[in-house]
């Protein structure tokens, strides 16, 4: 069965990915229509669309199955709000100060509900998550601004407000359960007009999500569940490539998704509503490659400015979708790899980045992998440059992004897709070949970009390849020129392997190889051909955001026509 599964899993040969649409961000007239539809927001005509009837209470309240972070919820319960290295108390919490942060949007989404609930029994909770209400209600509730009615958030908020309403709608003041319920109306019709003119990807599913709850839990919806189940279903063609992964690239953001999803799908199954037949197959298709993502400890590997969230997370929010499956070893589309032998796992990147439009901290990272050994990392990227973490200065997080960021080959110290001055992606990698064999012996794949190609006159060869047992990584990069008939350079190349905080490193007495000691744990050799080796500083960056020193392997050299770089990493035991 093992081999009928490999045999299934092989590419083509000549298996191409191409970044359609290149470094494209929003258009001059996208970004126009983005701020006058914000302005309209302030008319008397908007604020005369969000009048209607008074809900008096909700159809249902679904069950919130995923656990939150008991950390924070415990903090809450002390009087702060902590949350990616920011913490303020909570009786000082400003939304309007906060807002556009990490911190601000965890606010003003209402997801502290559930991290808050995860922490002490619900009396305990209810006067503090009425108090942040009360305070979110008197800034926003009858005043339309971008902090607090940005559509997406809105999404979230319904979703959460539904969720935990025993915390935040128990209250026997009815004057104020009257405003809660009356706010979350006027965002339902907010959505109605919005939800469409939010980014694509997580925040349009976000905000559909968040108006097809209103529509299903407030009396009178059937007309603005039909209109959002049509949103949604437009929202998800568009956000997600064929095998299931959003386009964005973002592991961080598709175990988003996969979680708005399940909830969205708690709330259908609180008015015993069947789900979509689209809404369903787009969370089944989600959750297997995201778990082709995740590495031996449980989380996330790091790519696209995303981090390690906690195992325990990730597990829950599988478990609460319900969806039984295994990772998915080849997203195609989504465009990473996995190979697994023994308790080894490895990810690459074997795609061009998304396009701007979707990528917010999107990385120059083609061809770069990570590699863990059961429960503990060994190669890794820096990650973190998407988490806005006060914690990493704008220079620093920008530097997270660059293809050095990354463990993979770097040429003449340049990124193989360009970032530019605005943060938006630029020219570099179009287009990614690649070919994947399965055999008794382990998993090949060889594959190739062409970042480098205009710029210096060389495409990136590398060839990995992971034994059976999982104790031998053996790869091959390449530099090889291009056909074009044009005068080229002899640039340096620099092949990085950023190694997980506390790995210990010795570099062998020939200056070709290190041993490499995981946390205390199992040994590992390293041995290089092709180029002179040295072991650098380097950074990794947790799941809150958190950056750890650490150290990098870097294997240097000058291209000269060509280069060939062959190197191996052994378990020793």
């Amino acid at each position: 069965m093992a081999d009928l599964d490999r045999t299934a899993d092989t590419i083509d040969v000549g298996k191409r990915l191409v970044r359609a649409g290149g470094g494209m961000g929003l258009s001059l007239g996208e970004r126009l229509a983005n701020q006058i539809n914000q302005l309209s927001w302030r008319t008397p005509l908007h604020a005369f669309r969000l009048k209607g009837r008074f809900p008096l209470k909700l159809l249902a309240v679904p069950d919130d199955e995923i656990i939150g972070d008991p950390r924070r919820g415990e903090a809450l319960l002390a009087g702060i709000v902590s949350f990616r290295g920011t913490q303020i108390a909570r009786d000082a919490a400003d939304f309007d100060t906060l807002a556009g942060s990490p911190i601000g949007d965890y606010l003003q989404s209402f997801a502290w509900l559930r991290d808050l609930a995860t922490a002490a029994p619900r009396a305990q909770c209810i006067p503090i998550a009425e108090s942040l209400t009360q305070q979110w209600l008197d800034d926003y509730a009858e005043y339309v601004t971008d902090a607090g009615w940005r559509a997406d958030l809105w999404g979230r908020r319904i979703l959460f407000w539904t969720a935990h309403a025993p915390l935040i709608l128990s209250s026997t003041d009815l004057v104020y359960r009257s405003t809660v319920l009356n706010a979350l109306a006027r965002g339902a019709r907010h959505l109605e007009r919005t939800a469409d003119r939010v980014l694509p990807g997580v925040p349009r599913i976000a905000a559909w999500s968040g108006l097809l709850a209103a529509g299903l839990l407030i009396a009178g919806g059937e007309a603005r569940q039909k209109l959002a189940e049509a949103g949604l279903t437009r929202a998800l063609a568009a956000g997600f490539s064929e095998d299931g992964g959003l386009v964005s690239r973002s592991p961080e953001q598709q175990l988003d998704v996969v979680m708005l999803l399940t909830m969205l799908g708690k709330v259908y199954a609180a008015r015993g509503v069947a789900v979509p037949d689209v809404i369903d197959l787009a969370l089944a298709r989600a959750v297997p490659p995201l778990l082709g993502v995740v590495l031996g400890d449980g989380s996330l590997s790091s790519w696209q400015g995303g981090g390690p969230n906690a195992a325990l997370s990730i597990a829950a929010i599988v478990e609460a979708s319900g969806v039984k499956t295994r990772a998915l070893r080849q997203a195609r589309g989504w465009g990473y790899q996995r190979f697994s032998g023994g308790q080894t796992l490895v990810v690459i990147d074997a795609a061009p980045p998304s396009v701007s439009r979707f990528a917010k901290g999107g990385c120059a990272s083609t061809l770069a992998f990570e590699l863990s050994d059961g429960a503990r990392r060994l190669v890794v990227n820096c990650g973190g440059a998407a988490l806005g973490n006060p914690l990493l200065p704008p220079d620093l997080a920008l530097g997270l992004r660059t293809t050095a960021a990354h463990s993979t080959l770097v040429l003449n110290d340049s990124n193989s897709t360009k970032i530019l001055a605005s943060g938006a992606l630029g020219a570099g990698v179009t287009e990614v070949l690649l070919d994947r064999q399965e055999s008794e012996s382990g998993s090949a794949l060889e594959a190739r970009h062409d970042g480098y190609a205009r710029r210096y006159g060389y495409v990136h060869h590398r060839r990995l390849s992971l034994s059976a047992d999982g104790k031998e990584l053996s790869g091959e990069d390449s530099l090889r020129p291009t056909e074009a008939k044009r005068k080229r350079t002899d640039p340096s190349f620099a092949i990085r392997f950023h190694l997980a905080p506390k790995t210990e490193v010795t570099l062998t007495a020939d200056g070709l190889g290190a041993l490499l000691r995981i946390d205390g744990g199992p040994l590992w050799q390293f041995r290089v051909r092709g180029g002179g080796l040295i072991v650098d500083d380097s950074l990794w960056v947790d799941g809150d955001g958190r950056p750890h020193a650490t150290q990098q392997l870097v294997v240097s050299g000058q291209v000269a026509g060509a280069a060939t770089i062959n190197w191996t990493f052994k378990r020793a035991g």
